[in-house]
């Protein structure tokens, strides 16, 4: 029960992060599509393997008794995640220095204070790159999902152990079982065959007397 619970919450952790990383790459995909142009590495690996991933975790999710039962299997594919999501953030990883905002000065103001004076006032705003802050949000979130998919993996791992250890105790249970079972009906066979024995020889005795 407790690793369904915190199986469950993990996964879902997974999908409402990578459904932005595969919504925002994919608008990137789009544009160079659209423009004839071929997709940067760094855009296109990221979005392949959150593709995947998303793809993974939801199926895992809603089909939650086969994970549970080949829970060694879904714990290689978490960690085979692990290592494709290292590398596409790699690649991305010149994101990290970059500056999405700036300041921009604009025209400047006078503001009147009456008899006091008044005061000249240089306008500012924030620019902010839209592609850089986008890209900046998938490393963030490619990350996060590094560590996601490593707590499921491990998670999977664990409770695969520990069932194939029960799996085990009950196969020799079954064998031991099996065994005195055998044997009990054995001795039934030997204790039926003396008394055959027994009875016939008691005949044959009587027979010689009379």
């Amino acid at each position: 029960m407790l690793f369904a619970i915190m199986f469950a919450f993990w996964r879902f952790s997974e999908i409402l992060s990578l459904i932005p990383i595969m919504g925002m790459l994919a608008y990137f995909v789009n544009l160079h599509l659209e423009a004839n142009v071929m997709t940067p590495t760094y855009i296109l690996l990221l979005f392949i393997v959150s593709t995947l991933a998303l793809a993974w975790a939801v199926f895992t999710l809603f089909s939650y008794h086969r994970s549970k039962a080949n829970a060694q299997f879904v714990a290689l594919i978490d960690l085979a995640f692990v290592g494709a999501l290292i590398a596409s953030v790699y690649y991305l990883r010149f994101i990290a220095r970059a500056n999405c905002a700036s300041i921009v000065y604009g025209s400047s103001v006078d503001v009147s204070f009456g008899i006091l004076g008044s005061v000249t006032v240089k306008g500012v705003e924030i620019a902010v790159s839209k592609t850089c802050g986008m890209l900046k949000g998938c490393f963030a979130l490619g990350i996060m999902n590094c560590v996601f998919f490593f707590v499921t993996g491990v998670l999977a791992w664990i409770h695969g152990d520990h069932a194939a250890k029960h799996e085990r105790k009950e196969a020799e249970e079954r064998r031991r079982r099996s065994r005195s079972r055998r044997g009990s009906s054995h001795g039934g066979r030997r204790s039926g065959s003396r008394r055959r024995s027994g009875s016939h020889s008691s005949h044959s005795h009587h027979r010689a007397y009379v």
